[in-house]
């Protein structure tokens, strides 16, 4: 039996994607130069010291990799046949971290152990991808039934509330980039595009929810996002049910729009016309769903119905829900307001300090704006910045090349697994890198809102870094078994 062990764990070792590895280590490389770039100050001497971050920051590495290598010897069984008991033990970490009195930085989503601080957070990623996987492998599971759907949002859901109480809204987003796997294993397609849909309505609602349409009282924002809702829902009714009827509904639509502009003349808000028509419209998809029996007409109708629902919902909780700075943000990613000197200050120094490094940078400890700390955050959630004023534009391309890289290997890999269990986890783990990488570099560079998500493996602290490696190597274990029985 040992000898059998033996061979078995040799053929793993042999079978991992070394690949990946490799990726893995030039990424943790340019992690910590970036560390060290953000966090050294003039006259230090020792950029090796425990006293320093970038010291530090070598431990957490070096552990990082002991635990991968850990991950890559126990047995790949331990991982599908205890997917729920890891699941419920972070959930009860998560849950009892809530009553942390430990507040940092108006967060309680970290534990205080002596000198060291965990964030649970960030390894229920893993736990919950295993749960997810585990429960999507099962005999007869199907996505596209709700009840089974149903059960997969509930493990998202309850590891996601237990963050928000936390006060880290932030990652708990994270856990929306499952949706990614959801499609990916069967999820219709109309789901991942009423998600899409309903940013489109949150941005294009707000950000014009006061510009006047002409010199009329109606308003451009909530017109134009009743007409998106018409020209949606007559696009499912398009694609889902019949095309001649969407060219009617199209035609109809469109021409008491046209007919309705002119009384902006006359100081008539026609945004009401056109919630009246998608109220009109609602009810003709219901009349269809009972005469014609096709329920696709009657969940369109329900997706023209919670659009508008969530459009004004969204409107309400903005303006009397959310705290001052949170509106504050949307309001700076959206144009609305500038506030250099409040919300946007981090953002706008960001932006200053990566456009300074130009094409070649300013070379390994001479950036300007991050030496003399300009940018808060700038080793943490911020460190990207790092990379675009001492490395440059060259610099910076290499880095997401290498994210580019870990990701395509993360789909290859994903879609070579003989089994369900190691393809759904597979693309969890590339769901969440995805979303850290797009959200993070778009963050720093102002294209998305500043919600506090690391960028793997370059932001300091040790919880993300072994979050991130457990997640990853043990999809590379998962891997590295698939030919052994």
């Amino acid at each position: 039996m040992a000898q059998q062990a033996d061979n078995r764990q040799q053929s793993v070792l042999r079978n991992i994607d070394w690949w990946t590895v490799i990726i893995y280590i030039a990424l943790l490389s340019f992690g910590w130069i970036s560390v060290c770039g953000a966090s050294y100050s003039y006259g230090e001497t020792d950029i090796f010291s425990l006293s320093t971050r970038s010291g530090m920051q070598i431990v957490w590495i070096a552990t990082s990799i002991v635990l991968g290598m850990v991950v890559l010897l126990l047995d790949d069984r331990i991982y599908d046949t205890f997917s729920y008991v890891i699941y419920a033990l972070l959930l009860l970490l998560l849950f009892a971290t809530i009553f942390n009195p430990h507040s940092i930085k108006g967060s309680r989503s970290w534990l205080v152990l002596g000198p060291l601080r965990l964030q649970p957070a960030e390894f229920a990623k893993f736990a919950t991808a295993l749960a997810l996987a585990k429960l999507m492998s099962t005999y007869g599971y199907n996505i596209q039934q709700w009840r089974h759907f149903g059960a997969a949002l509930l493990i998202i859901l309850l590891p996601m509330v237990c963050i928000v109480l936390q006060r880290e809204t932030g990652s708990a987003l994270v856990y929306l980039s499952f949706f990614l796997m959801f499609y990916r294993e069967g999820m219709p397609g109309s789901i991942l595009f009423t998600g899409v849909a309903m940013v489109v309505y949150f941005v294009v609602g707000i950000r014009f929810a006061d510009v006047p349409l002409a010199s009329s009282p109606a308003m451009v924002g909530p017109f134009s996002v009743m007409v998106l809702i018409q020209l949606f829902s007559i696009g499912m009714v398009w694609i889902y049910c019949h095309r001649k009827l969407a060219w009617r509904m199209l035609l109809c639509s469109a021409a008491v729009t046209l007919l309705s502009l002119p009384l902006l003349d006359f100081g008539i808000n026609i945004v009401y016309i056109q919630i009246a028509q998608v109220a009109i419209m609602i009810g003709y998809l219901l009349f269809q769903a009972l005469s014609s029996r096709i329920r696709n007409y009657f969940f369109i109708a329900l997706f023209a119905l919670g659009s508008g629902l969530f459009y004004y919902g969204a409107d309400f909780i903005m303006q009397n829900v959310m705290e001052p700075h949170q509106r504050s943000r949307i309001n700076v990613l959206l144009g609305l307001d500038e506030d250099l000197r409040g919300a946007g200050y981090n953002v706008h120094q960001s932006e200053i300090a990566i456009g300074s490094g130009g094409l070649e940078g300013k070379g390994f400890l001479n950036g300007t704006q991050t030496k003399l700390k300009f940018v808060p955050e700038q080793d943490t959630d911020f460190i990207f910045c790092t990379v675009g004023e001492e490395e440059g534009f060259l610099g910076s391309a290499g880095v997401l090349l290498l994210f580019l890289a870990l990701i395509w290997r993360l789909i290859y890999l994903s879609e070579r697994q003989p089994m369900r269990f190691g393809r759904v986890y597979g693309y969890c783990v590339l769901s969440i890198f995805l979303f850290h990488v797009f959200i993070n570099v778009g963050m720093v560079l102002g294209l998305t809102p500043v919600i506090g998500i690391p960028l793997p493996f370059f932001s300091y602290g040790g919880s993300s870094l072994w979050g991130f490696t457990l997640l990853l190597f043990i999809f590379l274990r998962l891997d590295a078994s698939r030919r052994l029985s």
